[in-house]
């Protein structure tokens, strides 16, 4: 018989225990990573559930400060807000209406939670138009980069002066980042911060995101929102944002793009600009199919999906999971 060859190397050792396990863990998440993605819809009374998102709902004033409060005492540490406006128009006035119903949640966050939560707000104008785009539109239908940029610039103001902590401009417009910084700037909001989205990719994961809005949208948005094909542009745009006055940026979506997401955390690394990823509505959606249908394991999806993000590089994870992976994590 011939003698048995034994492995000198051994990686096994230190998958033994899950003490072991955890010692030697490169990756780490933690409930302060996260920020808790929420819906407020104008003249609700009470939540209405989003079908194509299982557990997520379009919430009233008061049902978000009270999910903004059950996710600080979770240890998130953030939260970004949308709002579902009844009225809709061609230039989403909506957005910059100091009453506007995204103002409102932000002013009412803010008065609920204070510090505890990081308040961010969405600065795009696709939940406000009638049209479904995330800026104004010219004569021929087409998205007006350097007139949107103005409508952008009124409505980091409005939220700053409702007490946003961060402002979220995300419609990939040229030039957005620069715009907003300068009006935050001559309106006297130094301290508030910009988490810009720099590389936003015109993705079919979207999908329950339009329901969670009540999206008016006609056509694509592949004319400003960049192609999945490339990577290499998100370079350039992370860059472009970080000159700008990014204090934040960020991928979106995340599980499509890690390799991206991957990309960018090197890049931003270097600048020592912190990185985030948006675990998306249809991410989201698929992993709460699969659960319901007993094809996998939730709880433990969940946190392998935003551990992997993590891993990618993202320094912030914006998760619809935020305020359960919380209580998974601790």
């Amino acid at each position: 018989m011939s003698e048995i060859l034994r492995p000198v190397v051994r990686p096994r050792r230190l998958r033994t225990s899950a003490a072991i396990r955890d010692l030697v863990a490169e990756t780490t998440l933690r409930p302060r990573q996260l920020v808790l993605p929420a819906f407020v819809r104008e003249g609700a009374t009470e939540p209405t559930p989003i079908s194509t998102m299982p557990g997520v709902v379009q919430h009233s004033r008061d049902s978000l400060r009270r999910a903004a409060t059950e996710a600080a005492e979770a240890g998130v540490r953030g939260i970004m807000l949308f709002g579902v406006p009844v009225t809709k128009d061609p230039l989403g006035t909506g957005a910059t209406d100091p009453e506007g119903i995204l103002n409102l949640a932000i002013a009412d966050v803010v008065a609920e939670v204070g510090d505890a939560l990081v308040v961010m707000g969405d600065l795009c104008l696709d939940e406000f138009t009638d049209h479904g785009h995330c800026g104004v539109l010219d004569e021929q239908g087409r998205v007006d980069n350097d007139a949107t940029l103005q409508r952008y610039a009124d409505m980091a103001v409005v939220q700053a002066e409702a007490g946003v902590h961060l402002v979220g401009p995300s419609g990939m417009m040229d030039g957005q980042v620069a715009v907003v910084r300068d009006a935050l700037d001559e309106a006297g909001h130094l301290d508030v911060g910009i988490l810009a989205y720099s590389a936003k990719y015109a993705s079919a994961f979207y999908g329950p995101f339009r329901e969670a809005v009540d999206s008016a949208l006609t056509g694509d948005r592949r004319t400003y929102q960049q192609d999945g094909r490339n990577a290499r542009e998100s370079v350039r745009e992370v860059l472009l944002d970080i000159d700008e006055g990014a204090d934040i940026v960020m991928v979106k979506p995340a599980l499509a793009y890690l390799d991206v997401l991957r990309r960018i955390a090197d890049v931003a690394g270097e600048a020592g600009v912190p990185v985030a990823a948006y675990n998306i509505s249809g991410e989201y959606a698929m992993v709460e199919a699969a659960a319901a249908n007993g094809w996998i394991d939730r709880e433990a999806a969940i946190l392998e999906t935003l551990t992997s993000i993590h891993r990618a590089g993202a320094d912030v994870i914006l998760t619809y999971w935020a305020t359960e992976a919380a209580g998974l994590l601790d």
